[in-house]
Order: C-alpha cells, then structure tokens, then sequence
C-alpha cells in the first residue's frame, strides 16, 4: 500500500505552512517515518506476530509522542 496524500500542514492557528522548504522537510520526514514502519511491521508478520497486536502497538506509540515544546 502506498503512502497516503500528504495534506495541507496547518501551524497551531490554522494558517497554511506555505514554506516550500518547511514542507518539503514534513513531506521527506513522513516519508522515511511510513517506510520504517512499513519495513517494521513487515518484519513483525514475517517472525510470526500477530497482525493486530503489531498494529495497535505502532498507533500506540505514535499516540505517546511527546511534544517537548509546550
């Protein structure tokens, strides 16, 4: 499966980040974030781990990213 559309990224107000290089750097970062998981999760089913556990164990850890800027 392929990544999905990038969408529009929004700043903390709402506004467009319209900054070619700034959405350049998210785009390439998503990127390599998607592929390591992919190549991860793949790894997972190939040693015989569940499908499901895999998966909510990757949501899980994307929900425990801490933002260390508030």
């Amino acid at each position: 499966m392929p990544l999905p559309p990038f969408p529009k990224w929004h700043d903390t107000n709402g506004k467009t980040v319209a900054c070619t290089e700034k959405v350049k750097v998210m785009q390439e970062n998503m990127t390599e974030l998607y592929q390591t998981a992919q190549d991860a999760f793949e790894d997972a089913l190939l040693m015989g781990c569940d499908e499901n556990q895999v998966r909510a164990f990757l949501l899980q850890m994307i929900n425990d990213l801490e933002n260390p800027y508030e």
